[in-house]
Parts: structure tokens; sequence; C-alpha cells
């Protein structure tokens, strides 16, 4: 068997098993469902009272979908399995058995991808339901999600293998972190009505620049050469992120290797 073939067996399997410890444990999965579904239909509620401000709904769900949905279950879900995985040791053990160091990475990424991808159908089929659209091209749109949900693995790595060590601190670092940013990365409001030295602030948050792809996409139809920035903004940010992940986990291999 080649090397690439069994490392996609083992990344296959390490996701599987990702997964189904996900829905044996149906707390987290409700709490990703009901949460952007909640709040898709109270959006539905204060837009549908008047015709001329639909528009806005298809904003909305866009910024739910980045934002709530795949911000909590991509990022905080991947910080959460690091934190539960070290817990239980389940790292070290990685160690002194055949499975490639790569395809724990792989793994996580794919599972995620997956559940991100239930998200995305779920979230939009409740929106389509009230009303809402999505316009642009869903090739663009499926690479700006694509992005996004690699973005948040990545840095769900980081922040998983440089500072979570226990379950209970994940919770307590994604309500300190979390709504800040959903806040200032336009996820429920609009940037233009906010202070300048909020909008300000806002552009340093890479939530915003998510947001701002996703929705110039799905909301309002744009295209690549009206979305340069954003685009190379979002490009660049996955890089970065996709590598303080990997540099932070094998960190933490070699960390654990030595205990």
């Amino acid at each position: 068997m080649s090397n690439r073939h069994l490392l996609l067996e083992q990344t296959l399997a390490v996701a599987q098993r990702l997964l189904l410890e996900q829905w044996r444990q149906r707390r987290g999965l409700i709490f990703w469902a009901v949460f952007p579904a909640t709040m898709m239909l109270l959006f539905g509620l204060v837009y549908a009272h008047n015709i001329s401000m639909r528009a806005g709904l298809d904003a909305a769900a866009a910024g739910i979908l980045m934002g709530a949905a795949l911000f909590f279950s991509c990022l905080g879900g991947t910080v959460a399995v690091i934190a539960a995985e070290r817990e239980r040791g389940t790292l070290r053990r990685l160690l002194t058995s055949p499975l490639h160091p790569a395809a724990y990475f792989l793994g996580v990424v794919l599972a995620q991808l997956l559940l991100a991808a239930v998200q995305v159908f779920m979230l939009y089929s409740i929106a389509w339901y009230i009303g809402a659209r999505y316009h642009g091209s869903l090739f663009l749109g499926g690479l700006i999600l694509l992005l996004s949900v690699f973005s948040y693995v990545g840095m769900g790595f980081f922040l998983g293998a440089r500072f979570a060590r226990r379950s209970e601190e994940v919770v307590v670092a994604l309500s300190a972190i979390g709504v800040p940013l959903l806040v200032l990365g336009g996820t429920f409001f609009p940037l233009e009505i906010m202070p300048q030295a909020m909008q300000n602030l806002a552009q340093l948050n890479p939530m915003l620049h998510m947001n701002q792809a996703f929705k110039g996409v799905a909301a309002y139809g744009r295209g690549v050469d009206e979305m340069r920035f954003e685009l190379t903004y979002l490009l660049v940010f996955c890089g970065l992120s996709l590598a303080l992940g990997i540099q932070s986990y094998r960190h933490l291999l070699v960390a654990d290797k030595r205990q």
C-alpha cells in the first residue's frame, strides 16, 4: 500500500471517529444547529414586517452562516476537540501508534468540512423557507466558505494547542472573544451603523472580511473583480491560519512526547 493511500485511509478513519464522537455527544451538535437556526428565524421575523427591508434578510443569512454557525462549529469545535484529546491523553497515544501525525490534522479538517456542509444546507433551507435568497456564483461562494472553514480550523488548532488544556476553558474562551468578534465582524449589524472608531477597529477583525466576501456573493451577486481585496485578504489569512495551526500541532506533539 502506498504512503498516500495509507494517509488517505487514516485521515478518513480519524474523521469518522470524530464525527461518531460528536454524534454520541449530541449536546454540541444540537447547540451548533439550534443557535444559528434560531438567529435566522429571529431575523426573519424582524425583516418580515417591512417589504423594503427584505434585501437585508439575504445579507443576514450569509452573516449568520459565516459568523454564528461556522465560527462556533469550526473554530470552537476544533479547539474543543484538541482540548478533549489532551485531557484523555489521545494525542500522546498517537505517538506510539502507526497513525501518521498528518492524518490526524487532516482528519479534523475533513470532519469540520463535513459538519460545515451540513450547517450550510440546514441554514439555507430555513433561510429559503422564510424568504431569503442566494444571488451569486455558487462556485465563488463555495470557495469563500472553503477558505473560511480552513481559516477557522487552522486558528482552532493554534488556540487549542497553545492555550486550551481543559474542555471548560473552551467555553470560557469562546464566550469571551466570540461575541465581540461577531459584532465587530458585521454578523448581526451593518458596519456602517457603527461609530467610526469601531469601524476602524473592525478592519482588524478577519471575520469582517469573511462576512463581506460571502455577503457580497450571496446577498448582492458580486463577482471576483468587485471583491479583490476581500478575496486576497481571505487567501492570505487562510494560509497564515493553516501555517499557525500546523506549527502549533507539531509543537503539541513534541511537547506531549517529552512528557
